[in-house]
């Protein structure tokens, strides 16, 4: 079975509290974009998952999220079936574009499928929130409105679809960090909500990431990439999740390129478009 485990992109994050658990509860808009990691996945005889990568800087080891989603449904559901995960990264890790969220979502989506287990999306859903805040996100796509710590799962009316201009600087950063420096301000529960104005208006230079204030104190670089595609055209520009990936939305296929062009001679650029749901699922299905 082979399964593409797609990126994504937060269009916006307001982020309203820190909760007595510990997390922050936040509002966000979750968006699916071109990018993608392949997962190989081969049954196996026995009754291991064994778990295997291209990219050395990660561990492919218990501790990773793929491994822990296949064993999740192996004790819930008392499988003693085993499988083989062989997995091409294209999405980097510690840039904000939740690549390890998205391979639990689809290692649970794709075992599921393989072994029969019959389970729902809101199961999967459910199952997903044990891993990761935003695994949830993934068995929907498209365009979705976040709550809670991002694990409630809203799905909206896809926009049109956007050129995006995807910078991926070198530092990578960890969420738990930025979000245990972030400082929630004690009217944030009280100000208009962009996010809010937004799913009337569907004005994206409404937007804003509450994050990037905390990320750009340390870190101008990214903020410095936030304003040359801004200055390139961009109908709507932030870092992504808690970094430090920043994308560019763009209309015009010849301003997305000028702008990729522009940024590529100091950052890594990949240039890529926003994925309706619809096309999402189609996507995730072929192959199969």
């Amino acid at each position: 079975m082979r399964v593409k485990s797609f990126a994504k992109i937060n269009l916006g994050i307001e982020v309203l509290k820190k909760r007595e658990d510990g997390y922050h509860e936040i509002r966000t808009l979750f968006q699916t974009v071109g990018l993608y990691d392949l997962l190989e996945i081969f049954p196996l005889a026995g009754n291991e998952i064994i778990l295997k990568g291209n990219d050395p800087s990660i561990s492919w080891d218990e501790s990773n999220l793929i491994h822990r989603a296949g064993m999740l449904l192996k004790e819930r559901f008392s499988c003693e079936r085993g499988v083989e995960i062989h997995v091409t990264k294209n999405i980097p890790a510690g840039k904000g574009l939740g690549g390890g969220s998205s391979n639990a979502a689809m290692t649970l989506w794709a075992l599921n499928e393989m072994w029969g287990l019959c389970l729902k999306k809101e199961e999967l859903q459910g199952l997903g929130s044990l891993l990761g805040a935003d695994v949830s996100f993934f068995f929907e796509g498209g365009l979705c409105l976040g709550r809670g710590i991002g694990s409630r799962i809203f799905p909206l009316d896809d926009l049109d679809p956007c050129l995006c201009v995807l910078v991926l600087p070198s530092v990578s950063l960890e969420t738990a960090s930025v979000y245990g420096t972030h400082r929630v301000s004690l009217t944030s529960k009280k100000k208009d909500s962009k996010i809010i104005k937004f799913l009337d208006s569907r004005d994206l230079g409404l937007l804003e990431n509450d994050l990037e204030k905390t990320v750009f104190r340390s870190y101008t670089q990214i903020k410095a990439i936030k304003r040359l595609l801004q200055k390139q055209g961009s109908e709507l520009s932030l870092m992504s999740g808690s970094g430090s990936a920043v994308f560019g939305l763009f209309r015009l296929k010849e301003q997305a390129e000028k702008a990729a062009r522009a940024i590529s001679e100091e950052h890594p650029v990949v240039f890529v478009a926003t994925i309706p749901r619809e096309a999402y699922w189609a996507e995730i299905n072929t192959g199969v």
